[in-house]
């Protein structure tokens, strides 16, 4: 997966689907203990849901690999009134993070982990910084979505500053996927300038996913389907974990 993503984050929030954030919100308020309000927000991106968390009245830290990101966070975050603590680091390291009452971690980034081992390496970090009877929630791709949906997917969009295009591949390990995704972004002088991402994401089945939270320590695990709390079905396409530590 390449680093750079100054200018795939510059468009990020253009091509996401703004309700996504208004379901993670409603479904992680469902989910969290009452009266627990220090949050640990992994992969933050933007900080959309970070804002939206705090919005809620929780005490937020958003983490993020790329400091692009993390600067139109902050700067979101400026706009908006609230402070929120946003840190630069990897998730497979949380040592330095702090302790947490709430982990999440949306946007099937877990994903991108290179394997199973880096999974149960995110999964162990997380129990290590939550406090006892903490919440972890992540939510994934599901194998149906990898199998089945993503391999052969094309989506395109223009604007008048920019345009993308963005195809999905099936990769050679198994519920595995390629996304190759091509901006077009306009310059100050008005010229069209081509940026290439590739992004690379792996799941599991959900007994991977269980036995690995368990293995991390964690005592009781649910999973839940597509933003709702029923249970995933064959065609489930996002699944979404609630582990208590």
């Amino acid at each position: 997966m390449t680093k750079n993503y100054e200018k795939f984050a510059s468009v990020y929030d253009a091509i996401m689907d703004d309700s996504l954030y208004d379901q993670w919100t409603e479904f992680s308020l469902r989910h969290f203990p009452k009266g627990k309000k220090k949050l640990l927000e992994l992969a933050c991106g933007t900080g959309i849901q970070s804002v939206r968390f705090a919005q809620a009245g929780f005490d937020v830290t958003g983490l993020d690999l790329s400091q692009e990101m993390l600067s139109l966070a902050q700067k979101r975050a400026q706009v908006a009134g609230l402070t929120i603590s946003f840190i630069q680091g990897d998730m497979l390291d949380l040592s330095q993070a702090g302790s947490f009452d709430l982990v999440t971690c949306y946007s099937d980034s877990i994903c991108y982990m290179k394997d199973e081992v880096d999974v149960g390496d995110v999964f162990q970090q997380v129990y290590n910084q939550l406090n006892d009877g903490g919440v972890f929630i992540f939510d994934v791709h599901s194998t149906y979505q990898t199998d089945d949906i993503f391999p052969g997917y094309s989506y395109h969009e223009n604007a008048e500053d920019f345009a993308m295009v963005w195809d999905s591949y099936a990769d050679e390990a198994p519920h595995s996927v390629v996304h190759e995704l091509t901006f077009f972004i306009q310059d100050a002088d008005g010229r069209f300038t081509r940026y290439d991402e590739v992004h690379e994401e792996r799941t599991y089945d959900i007994l991977t996913y269980d036995i690995l939270l368990e293995q991390a320590g964690f005592k009781t695990r649910k999973v839940y389907a597509d933003f709702t709390d029923r249970d995933p079905t064959p065609t489930s396409q996002r699944w979404f974990f609630v582990a208590e530590k």
